[in-house]
């Protein structure tokens, strides 16, 4: 980012302000970089929890296939998804709160004996899966304020902080160098004006 200024005070003032308001956020920002990294770490542990009980789900599914064909999934059915909103580390995220199911009567005479554990499984096969979403939006939404609160930290860092310093410096150095400049000059139109007031004063003398 090129900063822009000018040679004079006005400017001097307002490089020093945006440096001590970037300087005071710096740390806050570094913060919440920490905080979201421990939460992306947190989150991605959870998916890979979730991943590892889907798949273990899906094995105790394929040990049960035969019996799975005899089951009539049109008996169960999501009917909502309740959520809430939670903020993590600042970032808004959604968390689900729970999963409402309809069911269709079925004659449990009529119906093989483990049709209401099966009932179970699927609901249990489907909260997981529907968790497992909850927590990959999660870990996006988290990465992505991760990504961003680090973009602008190594802006402030590396980029902003430095170049207002480097500007600070600059205009100091010129407004010393000036200052430096019009002092000499001072002395030197003293010195020549106390010269000409002594020539002066020696012509009179001269004079008399």
């Amino acid at each position: 980012m090129a900063i822009t200024y000018q040679f004079n005070k006005t400017s001097l003032q307002g490089l020093e302000k945006n440096l001590k308001m970037r300087q005071r956020t710096l740390p806050t920002l570094q913060s919440k970089e920490s905080a979201l990294r421990l939460e992306v770490k947190k989150a991605k542990d959870e998916m890979i929890a979730l991943d590892e009980e889907v798949n273990r789900r899906i094995k105790d599914y394929d040990q049960m296939i035969a019996l799975w064909g005899e089951f009539d999934t049109s008996l169960i059915h999501v009917d909502d998804v309740k959520m809430a909103v939670k903020k993590i580390a600042g970032v808004r995220i959604p968390v689900l709160e729970e999963v409402v199911y309809s069911t269709k009567s079925f004659s449990i005479y009529d119906s093989p004996k483990w049709f209401y554990d099966g009932f179970e499984q699927v609901k249990a096969i489907a909260d997981i899966g529907i968790r497992q979403e909850f927590v990959h939006r999660k870990v996006e939404l988290l990465e992505y304020a991760r990504k961003k609160t680090t973009q602008k930290v190594n802006l402030f860092e590396k980029v902003q902080i430095p170049g207002y310093q480097d500007a600070i410096r600059k205009i100091k150095r010129f407004m010393e160098d000036e200052e430096n400049l019009s002092k000499s000059s001072q002395k030197i139109v003293k010195a020549k004006r106390q010269r000409e007031a002594e020539q002066s004063a020696e012509g009179k003398e001269a004079a008399v």
